[in-house]
């Protein structure tokens, strides 16, 4: 595989989520590689329909592209991908189509009404990830853990849910179910209004609820997945559920503030985790000093 289209999904990643690339940096060739090819991909999803006017394709392109991998060129996604699938024989493309399917949604809806519609939703975006890694990060096709990773997947999406309620706003999408918000008076023109009072500080509680219930069960059995993998899922775990913790010191003004989890804080992590990995830890030491 030519080692500068897999450099160019590094920097892809390295640049649009320093938490995962921070986290995942670490596992060995070719587990890190196949994980900058997944973000890579997913991030061009994404941008197919965030930023259309600035996406190389659009959604349905992609769709058909990817669907016909094994011709597709014109961009470096399509070798990098290609040599994933031959790496990973485990991989199996639904995911990704999945992945497809749920940004397409934000095409379609753009007001969130039951908790349950939320749940489809963070599945179809984010649980299909972890099905994505699972096949990446692990011996064997994940099927064993899959309910768990698509939790973490799910849990992860709904903090991004909870930081992003202001640019999303801005959007004019609203992913906070209206029974959450009529479960504690808060109004659709309280959320134009962008009010942060005692009821949405509730709303911002239950969701907040949702997503480290999800995160507990993602995180049950790390024990069946190689040291470095179980490493990096619970480091990236980490990164995300302190986000929740920058909204509550953020006095949850997630409308004009975006919360965000510093380096420092993010070190602090990275060094209680690796004590549970004394392995890891121990070959950290060695290259700290050679």
């Amino acid at each position: 595989m030519n080692e500068a289209i897999l450099s160019r999904c590094e920097e892809l990643m390295q640049k649009g989520s320093s938490s995962f690339y921070q986290a995942f940096k670490g596992l060995p060739s070719p587990r890190r590689e196949a994980v900058y090819v997944i973000y890579a991909f997913c991030r061009m999803i994404d941008d197919s329909v965030d930023e259309p006017e600035q996406s190389t394709y659009t959604i349905h392109e992609i769709h058909d592209l990817f669907e016909h991998l094994e011709e597709a060129e014109g961009h470096f996604i399509w070798p990098a991908l290609r040599w994933l699938f031959s790496s990973f024989p485990h991989l199996d493309k639904g995911p990704f189509f999945r992945q497809m399917e749920g940004q397409l949604t934000d095409l379609e809806v753009t007001h969130y009404t039951t908790m349950e519609q939320l749940e489809h939703y963070c599945y179809l975006v984010a649980g299909t990830v972890g099905e994505m890694l699972l096949p990446v990060l692990r011996n064997d096709n994940g099927a064993e853990v899959a309910m768990n990773g698509i939790a973490l997947g799910k849990g992860m999406q709904i903090v991004n849910i909870i930081r992003d309620i202001g640019e999303d706003r801005a959007r004019m999408r609203r992913y906070v179910p209206l029974e959450i918000m009529e479960k504690h008076g808060y109004s659709e023109l309280d959320w134009k209004d962008g009010v942060v009072d005692d009821r949405f500080i509730a709303i911002i509680q239950d969701l907040k609820d949702a997503a480290l219930n999800w995160f507990r069960i993602g995180m049950d059995r790390l024990d069946t997945y190689p040291e470095e993998s179980a490493f990096a899922i619970e480091l990236a775990a980490a990164f995300y559920s302190t986000i929740l913790n920058a909204v509550e010191r953020n006095n949850y003004d997630v409308y004009t503030q975006r919360a965000y989890v510093s380096d420092e804080s993010k070190l602090e992590m990275l060094s209680a985790i690796l004590k549970r990995y004394p392995m890891l830890a121990y070959q950290a030491s060695r290259m700290a000093v050679s």
